[in-house]
């Protein structure tokens, strides 16, 4: 992932980026994304400076990712009878989740749920679609991110400047 002139190794989906994205395909979506709020883990870490809006992350939180069901690709509250994600998970993965704007404005049924930008795995093994980054790079990254900031994933990538001498 590339933030300014700044790059960080990242985990993406296992089959890849691509614009066909269906809901399981292990596909990270490509495009240019608002990033909608940050999801937080108060017991986890103190709130970072960010200009998004923070929601605190609650155990009964989750993400409906059904595709028949009229909640798809939304929160939901849990228990929840259709098939959703938990939002509180207790390998770390989510105590900072920001909120990609995939399929949300409108939200059309298979199209893909739950896009995030999480903290990575050891090893920055595959997500289900999502993009992760190292845990530290999140909260450093967190102070610049605000509500006009956009992610774009799979496009194109910018050449270092060379510096004249």
């Amino acid at each position: 992932m590339i933030a300014g002139l700044a790059r960080f190794p990242c985990a993406l989906g296992p089959a890849g980026i691509a614009t066909a994205k269906r809901e399981g395909d292990g596909v990270t979506p490509l495009g240019s994304f608002a990033i909608r709020r940050l999801w937080r883990r108060a017991d986890r870490a103190p709130r970072p400076p960010t200009g998004l809006p923070v929601r605190v992350t609650r155990p009964d939180d989750g993400w409906c990712d059904a595709v028949g069901h009229r909640r798809y690709n939304r929160p939901v509250r849990r228990p929840f009878s259709a098939s959703h994600e938990a939002m509180w998970r207790d390998d770390g993965l989510y105590d900072l989740v920001f909120e990609l704007g995939w399929n949300d404005r409108p939200v059309r049924a298979g199209r893909g749920s739950a896009i995030f930008l999480h903290a990575a795995r050891p090893g920055f093994t595959p997500t289900a679609g999502c993009v992760a980054l190292a845990p530290a790079v999140l909260k450093r990254l967190a102070g610049r991110i605000g509500p006009r900031t956009m992610i774009e994933i799979g496009g194109p990538v910018p050449r270092p400047r060379r510096r004249a001498i």
